[in-house]
């Protein structure tokens, strides 16, 4: 694939990725419901990072597989794959409160914040996503997804990608043999980045991404807005070895 415009063309020298990754974590002022969902249900539902040791047991009961989401924006894409897959113990991580809120929305009635049932075999994580792969076991992970992240754009920026060289090793640390790692951007620059990253790591089968969503990918926000503004998004698959 040709490299696009603007993109690095080295990543061997890129700075080492800093504490934090994400910039604010509100947009828009929220709204009084969507504070009660941050105060009343979040606890309900977030990942117990001192149970990480053995993650299967912090889920409403054991799970043929245990999958983490990365960054996953309004939440869409956590809802499609927690129905489709009722079996797997789902770990969704996003800092952005707007988006936490998006996807609790969606799980919990009005005025029933504090009370509600939840979903058993999901957690949510409201910080740094290295936060919990540092915390898992070695092998713990049986599938993860990264979907239109933040493209970072700016090359003083590279060292705030989440696909970054060190990041790539604490993926593959928590991630099974033979587990899949999914990987979508619609961005050109965070495009050439992925594939110059992936080109240099050993962790990995890494062929070239496609142009079409694969079966059983299901659709984001930022995925048909990248379409809608005439971008192409990419879809990588990259195997554990």
């Amino acid at each position: 694939m040709a490299r696009a415009v603007g993109s690095q063309p080295e990543t061997a020298d890129v700075k080492p990725p800093p504490e934090r990754l994400y910039g604010r974590q509100r947009g828009h002022p929220l709204r009084p419901r969507q504070e009660r969902l941050l105060e009343e249900t979040l606890p309900r539902l977030r990942f117990p990072l001192e149970q990480a040791a053995h993650p299967a047991a912090v889920f409403g009961h054991k799970p043929e597989q245990i999958w983490l989401e990365v960054g996953f924006g309004g939440g869409e894409h956590v809802l499609a794959q927690t129905r489709a897959h009722p079996e797997v113990g789902y770990i969704a991580s996003e800092v952005f409160h707007n988006g936490l809120c998006s996807l609790l929305t969606h799980l919990v009635p009005m005025e029933q914040e504090a009370t509600a049932p939840l979903p058993d075999m999901l957690r949510l994580w409201d910080d740094d996503a290295r936060l919990v792969l540092r915390a898992l076991p070695e092998a713990s992970l049986d599938r993860m997804f990264l979907m239109f992240p933040d493209p970072w754009p700016k090359a003083r920026h590279a060292k705030r990608r989440f696909v970054h060289p060190q990041n790539v090793a604490l993926v593959a640390h928590a991630l099974k043999p033979g587990a899949v790692w999914r990987v979508a951007s619609d961005d050109p620059t965070y495009q050439a980045w992925v594939n110059d990253v992936m080109a240099e790591q050993t962790y990995f089968d890494a062929p070239p991404p496609v142009a079409e969503r694969p079966e059983g990918w299901f659709p984001t926000r930022y995925e048909a807005k990248a379409i809608a503004a005439g971008r192409q998004p990419l879809y990588w698959t990259f195997t554990r070895r």
